[in-house]
């Protein structure tokens, strides 16, 4: 693959709305997880989230578009805005016919969905909004950024569970390889805080239940965690080539070089026992990106806080980087905020970003006991200084769908 430039970010989290306070936050290790309190969630086994605070402040939506969208839809169009805003774009300037956008998300947008079927079934179709049937769909966020801000590029939404945002960030960057946009808008998000959605994430059994610390629930590769608490949240970034970037003057935080997929196919939610698929996906992405395990300086992980998820991870890692593996630097940011869903993809690329401009290890927190059968250097706890050229972000969906991306500082 060849390089592609990552010149804007834009992240909605638990963690902060800007890129400055949320990396503040990852770095110190804060958790924003809490009890979930939008909705009764007393009757269901995990009643805990990231929620995001603060998100009008920053909104550039109006009043009358609010009543026609999601909150997912919301969240994404906060930012894109702000990851417009960071690449310095002038759309003014732009062949908006040669600007795509490149989406993921698990679930769609829920909240809306739910309460307009709950109006059909107390009102009649008379009670439904008319917009019921364009706020709730996985493509509503990228027809919603493509009307605003007129985009009428080659467009894509992705949906592959947990791994639809950075599989949406690696399909814009072969996209842009192949010179069929100029720019693009990518990323995902997701808005999985309400009754339906988290009915669905609890009933494949993958969620924590320590409602009574939620600070402390979300526990990756500690051999009491149960799961990961759900999160709401959207990350944005703008991709375009290095070139394209250098003539506008824009700063590149970092290059996309390689990306490798697979599918486990062994069951409709758990991985693989062997992680053999995964480690598959972690060679096909070194290979794409021409580099050796030993290039590689830090990996942002997928987390998953379930036994066979973090077990079969580090399995995948040890088989790949054989005696690098001690070396490494691995971490599970995602554990002070919240699992993201088909956005994790998305913010973990953005953490991973600010890690290599920041020359830190962002923690994986609430890691006091590690299970035996997860060995690696987790970054446990506290950020951890180390200069970081070459990164992988894995990601891995329900049903055995793996994705690796190749991250490399710019420069």
């Amino acid at each position: 693959m060849n390089k592609i430039a990552i010149s804007g970010l834009g992240v909605v989290s638990p963690s902060g709305i800007d890129k400055r306070k949320f990396w503040a936050n990852i770095k110190s290790g804060q958790s924003a997880v809490e009890k979930i309190e939008r909705f009764d969630a007393s009757r269901y086994t995990s009643r805990i989230a990231g929620h995001v605070r603060e998100l009008d402040a920053y909104s550039n939506v109006s009043s009358r578009l609010l009543k026609k969208i999601d909150l997912f839809s919301h969240m994404a169009l906060v930012a894109s805005e702000l990851a417009i805003n960071d690449a310095g774009l002038d759309l003014s300037k732009e062949n908006l016919e040669r600007a795509g956008i490149f989406m993921g998300n698990a679930i769609g947008g829920w909240l809306y969905g739910e309460t307009e079927l709950r109006d059909l079934y107390i009102e009649g179709r008379e009670g439904v909004s008319p917009f019921m049937a364009s706020a709730w769909f996985p493509a509503a966020p990228q027809g919603q950024v493509s009307i605003r801000y007129g985009l009428k590029g080659y467009s894509k939404t992705i949906v592959a569970d947990r791994a639809s945002s950075l599989m949406a960030i690696a399909y814009a960057a072969r996209n842009l390889n192949r010179d069929k946009n100029d720019f693009i808008i990518a990323g995902g998000m997701e808005a999985p805080v309400t009754p339906y959605a988290l009915l669905c994430c609890q009933t494949s059994g993958v969620l924590t239940q320590q409602n009574d610390t939620p600070q402390t629930a979300y526990r990756p590769y500690d051999k009491n965690r149960d799961g990961f608490a759900i999160a709401e949240g959207a990350g944005i970034v703008i991709m375009e080539s290095p070139e394209r970037a250098a003539q506008r003057g824009a700063e590149v935080y970092a290059n996309v070089i390689g990306f490798g997929t697979t599918t486990d196919g062994v069951d409709r939610i758990e991985p693989a026992e062997d992680g053999v698929q995964l480690a598959r996906a972690i060679t096909i992405a070194l290979d794409n990106a021409g580099l050796k395990p030993t290039d590689i300086d830090y990996i942002c992980l997928d987390g998953a806080a379930t036994r066979i998820g973090d077990i079969t991870e580090t399995r995948a890692i040890r088989s790949v980087f054989n005696g690098h593996s001690d070396q490494l630097i691995c971490s599970a940011p995602k554990s002070i905020y919240g699992n993201l869903l088909g956005a994790t993809g998305a913010v973990d690329v953005i953490t991973t970003v600010l890690a290599m401009q920041n020359d830190t290890v962002p923690p994986t927190i609430n890691l006091n006991e590690p299970d035996p059968e997860c060995d690696l250097n987790y970054c446990a706890n506290t950020a951890q200084s180390r200069e970081i050229n070459n990164a992988l972000v894995i990601n891995r969906g329900r049903g055995g769908i793996n994705c690796v991306l190749v991250l490399q500082k710019a420069g």
